[in-house]
């Protein structure tokens, strides 16, 4: 779609999914095993033929930079690229000030492009979309802003997402980002129809809208806040719902996960996995693609005491499985089970050894961790307690959902 220019938002620190974010931006976190967060928005773009995408980075984006220069190179097709963005500071001296700053001091590549439709969408979220649905809709509704929504539970918007109200038209009549109480839809009790953070913009609105924000030193500069508030009431903004997008291959019903929390992180990981999975990663009508390093295929076998068992999981490449027993987990690429060893509804992101006989339970473990042998994690709350310390960040954490997260590189249970 040679009229369409995507633009997608990849700095977000991720806070609250510290220590997942410690060294990595939140888009570059990794999720189900093989991919990173920033990858299901790619595979939507790509999946819909729009292959002129900017990345725009900011927060610790060493990791996001290696992964697209890896897994996300377009060459030799004239007028296609996946190209990252580094922050550069090009109308000021100010890192970017929210997500409307950042595209408007890249609005440059506009200019390059010549697009006729811009998409601005965010790079952390799990769900698939046929972009090409909503441009129609944006088109046949003769929009300046067309917002992407979904319907979901109000008790779960509160203080978290935009809430939206539309006439029967699908036209914009209300938006209140982030309210404490949202607003139900009507007929509706208990639901609210939230924004996605995905809009797609007629291109002369974008720039018109962006150069008059920046101008404004009442704004934070933000699109939820700013941007969206201020065009709806002039009208020729349109609300898109993703429940009537359409995927071959896909469940009639729409899943969309904001893993915006490590509890969210967790959950998400859980609707990957059982005997029918909430979102299913194999759809060969709609491939879901990502840097794969050249590693052998997972390699399961027994010991003189235990047989392995896997069930309801995902393995990646490179894992090693021996004697150990796999339920309702997903483990990343070149990870270690031990004999003995019982890993149950966690998730292992990649470089990690679980010694013999350990226990996990309810465990996230980063990347380049190993645990001793009989080390046993989520079985004893008083114990974990006690290893986890929230006011260090380096240190093991415990979820408010009662999630243990095991950052980066430490080692446990081998004494002093």
């Amino acid at each position: 779609m040679s009229g369409v220019l995507a633009m997608i938002l990849a700095g977000g620190e991720g806070t609250r999914l510290m220590p997942l974010t410690m060294s990595r931006s939140k888009p570059s976190v990794p999720f189900g095993g093989s991919y990173r967060l920033v990858d299901f928005v790619l595979n939507n773009f790509m999946n819909s033929g729009i292959l002129r995408i900017y990345v725009i980075t900011q927060y610790k984006s060493q990791s996001l930079y290696m992964h697209l220069k890896n897994g996300w190179t377009v060459s030799g097709v004239p007028g296609c690229f996946i190209d990252s963005v580094p922050a550069q500071m090009r109308t000021g001296k100010d890192w970017y000030q929210g997500t409307a700053d950042a595209i408007y001091q890249n609005l440059t590549f506009l200019e390059d492009q010549f697009p006729e439709d811009v998409c601005v969408f965010g790079s952390d979220h799990i769900y698939k979309m046929d972009v090409r649905q909503m441009l129609q809709f944006h088109h046949d509704c003769g929009a300046e802003l067309t917002v992407a929504a979904i319907r979901l539970p109000s008790a779960q918007c509160a203080g978290n997402f935009g809430v939206i109200e539309v006439d029967r038209d699908g036209r914009m009549v209300g938006f209140e980002e982030k309210p404490a109480v949202p607003r139900e839809i009507p007929g509706d009790p208990g639901y609210s129809l939230v924004s996605m953070g995905n809009y797609v913009f007629r291109s002369d609105a974008i720039t018109r809208e962006l150069i008059a924000d920046h101008d404004d030193p009442r704004s934070s500069h933000d699109f939820g806040k700013d941007i969206i508030p201020g065009m709806f009431p002039r009208g020729k903004v349109f609300v898109y719902d993703l429940s009537r997008n359409t995927i071959a291959g896909e469940p009639p019903s729409v899943y969309w996960r904001d893993v915006g929390s490590i509890d969210a992180y967790w959950d998400a990981h859980m609707d990957l996995i059982g005997n029918v999975p909430q979102f299913r990663l194999r759809n060969p009508h709609w491939p879901l693609h990502t840097y794969y390093p050249p590693l052998p295929p997972a390699h399961f076998s027994d010991t003189k005491m235990n047989h392995t068992s896997v069930s309801q999981s995902l393995i990646s490449a490179g894992c090693e499985i021996e004697g150990a027993t796999i339920h309702r987990s997903v483990l990343g690429f070149r990870c270690e089970a031990g004999d003995g060893a019982q890993v149950e509804e966690s998730v292992l992101i990649g470089d990690v050894r679980v010694g013999d006989h350990c226990r996990l339970r309810k465990v996230i473990i980063d990347r380049d961790v190993e645990l001793a042998p009989g080390f046993s994690l989520g079985y004893d709350r008083e114990a974990d307690l006690r290893l986890c310390d929230p006011h260090d960040k380096s240190r093991p954490q415990m979820s408010s959902g009662g999630v243990i997260v095991i950052p980066k590189g430490m080692r446990l249970g081998f004494g002093s």
